[in-house]
């Protein structure tokens, strides 16, 4: 998974939290994940059939989410956003606050190299289904 794709997926993640904000809520204040913390989502996910296909599928909602930005087509982009947020929920916590927490690791960081290996492993699993 490249790095631009984890940031684009943690925005999404964080989309419920941005629409929390606007309706005057409380600011989000995700941690930034550690190497253990996402191998261990990494972990839950791969070990998991239904969780490891949910990964899966968001990983193929966010190219379609790249496209429909692409095209400016809202309608389209909100819906996929939804579907993104309702499967990253149902794939648990730990992956929504890892999610949220990653836009603040720097990519060419030894960490953030890290936690993107450690990433990349789920989407290879995504490509063997």
């Amino acid at each position: 998974m490249t790095f631009k794709l984890v940031l684009a997926i943690s925005a999404l993640a964080a989309m419920p939290a941005f629409a929390e904000l606007q309706q005057g809520g409380t600011q989000p204040n995700a941690p930034k994940p550690t190497l253990g913390q996402v191998q261990q989502v990494v972990q839950i996910i791969s070990s998991n059939k239904t969780k490891l296909q949910q990964y899966c599928d968001i990983v193929k909602l966010d190219q379609q989410i790249a496209e429909a930005h692409r095209r400016n087509d809202t309608t389209t982009l909100e819906v996929l956003i939804k579907q993104s947020d309702d499967l990253a929920e149902q794939i648990g916590p730990e992956y929504v606050t890892m999610l949220q927490g990653l836009s603040q690791i720097e990519e060419n960081s030894s960490d953030g190299v890290q936690i993107v290996a450690a990433l990349d492993s789920l989407d290879k699993l995504c490509a063997t289904k």
